[in-house]
């Protein structure tokens, strides 16, 4: 099996590049860009369908053929605010110029031209609680079900506070099964505060075949291809993480894993 826990390859530039073909799967792809200011990044999406969620500072973005201007607004991640994002479809190229030192996630999966190139937030996506106790958590979501946006993607943002735990209680999404289950690969992309901190991000099946705990760093990617998939943050740090989830069906089901099933509500 490919390694589930991906450190950046660099300190610039490029520094994630996930692939079907890398990660041994079918459908999620996960790129991300740290540029300078000045700096230009640059694809075509060719059978991918994209969303660029601009994780930290500002660049003018192109795509699907229209100037869609300066993009972003936090300077740190941790500043919570809404993202801002864009979608294209298949078939098309994008382009941004960094105004500012930024990072940009390239979320892809398989697209299939029925729905057009749009900015996605930061008007109506608002920052929600969900848990309670140690398991409270608040999300940004960009595009999950409810929001009919792409072809496959499913892309939101969790802030989990120090000392708490999130993706948990611990669930699976690895059977093509709906509405019972849903199978859908997934990318976390990891954010650690204060940046010298680290989280823990366990993946595991319900018969332990896979049964992998992982120490994750600032700028860490977790590919979760099976299982249950949990997160904790110390005591003392916080954790971001950016989803990305795809399959052949654009709908988010799971199942609990049997000894946490009493805590799902």
């Amino acid at each position: 099996m490919p390694n589930l826990l991906h450190r950046p390859f660099g300190s610039h530039g490029k520094v994630h590049e996930i692939t079907p073909a890398s990660a041994g799967w079918r459908y999620v792809g996960f790129s991300l860009y740290l540029l300078r200011a000045g700096e230009t990044a640059a694809e075509v999406t060719g059978d991918r369908e994209v969303i660029l969620v601009m994780v930290e500072g500002k660049a003018n973005v192109e795509g699907a053929g229209q100037d869609w201007g300066v993009f972003g607004e936090r300077m740190s991640v941790f500043e919570k605010s809404p993202p801002h994002c864009l979608y294209l479809p298949n078939d098309s190229a994008w382009k941004a110029v960094a105004e500012t030192d930024c990072v940009i996630a390239v979320c892809t999966a398989s697209g299939k031209g029925g729905h057009k190139a749009r900015r996605i937030g930061p008007d109506g996506i608002t920052l929600t609680q969900r848990g309670e106790g140690t398991n409270t958590r608040y999300i940004n979501n960009i595009a999950m079900e409810n929001e009919d946006y792409c072809d496959s993607l499913l892309v939101t943002e969790v802030f989990t506070p120090a000392g708490h735990w999130s993706s948990y209680p611990s669930h699976r999404h690895d059977e093509d099964d709906f509405p019972r289950i849903t199978y859908l690969e997934e990318t976390y992309y990891h954010r650690i505060n204060p940046a010298d901190g680290f989280g823990i991000q366990r993946v595991y099946t319900d018969d332990l075949q896979l049964n992998e705990t992982v120490a994750v760093h600032d700028g860490d990617v977790v590919c979760v291809p099976r299982g249950h998939h949990p997160c904790g943050a110390p005591h003392g740090f916080e954790m971001y993480y950016l989803n990305v989830m795809a399959g052949p069906l654009r709908k988010w089901r799971f199942v609990a894993a049997p000894p946490v099933e009493h805590l799902m509500r």
